[in-house]
């Protein structure tokens, strides 16, 4: 599944910028999270800001530039619960991203890219979106 938040011909974000994502993890087998913060109006653009959920395994954060992914940044803290919902809270700050899962810090990313050249957020993988606030 693949959702897409934006695409605006604007900027979506900025500094102080919070995500909010209410979701459930759809498939049991294995199922995985993908949040990607794009520069452009589509899929293909750079992304500033890449989350990805292994569950039960790994956190990996990212960004992708000029067709190049950066040093990726991973996390073996895994704070989701099969078959329960979550929120995920992405807040834009000076200098880096902070996630928040079900209300508790868990993952800081250094910023990379301009928030304000974020056009889309795209969400996919194996979730279930229940609501969205930017």
């Amino acid at each position: 599944m693949s959702v897409l938040l934006g695409p605006c011909q604007s900027s979506l974000l900025s500094t102080s910028s919070v995500v909010t994502l209410l979701m459930r993890f759809a498939l049991s087998k294995e199922p995985q999270l993908q949040v990607d913060f794009h520069t452009g109006m589509d899929a293909d653009s750079d992304i500033a800001f890449h989350f990805q959920v292994c569950f039960g395994h790994c956190v990996a954060m990212n960004s992708h530039e000029c067709g190049v992914w950066e040093c990726e940044v991973k996390s073996d803290n895994v704070p989701f619960e099969d078959g329960k919902s979550f929120d995920l809270h992405v807040s834009v700050l000076d200098n880096e991203y902070w996630v928040m899962v079900s209300s508790q810090h868990c993952y800081s990313f250094a910023r990379r890219l301009l928030p304000g050249s974020v056009k889309m957020v795209q969400v996919w993988r194996g979730v279930s979106l229940i609501s969205t606030c930017v």
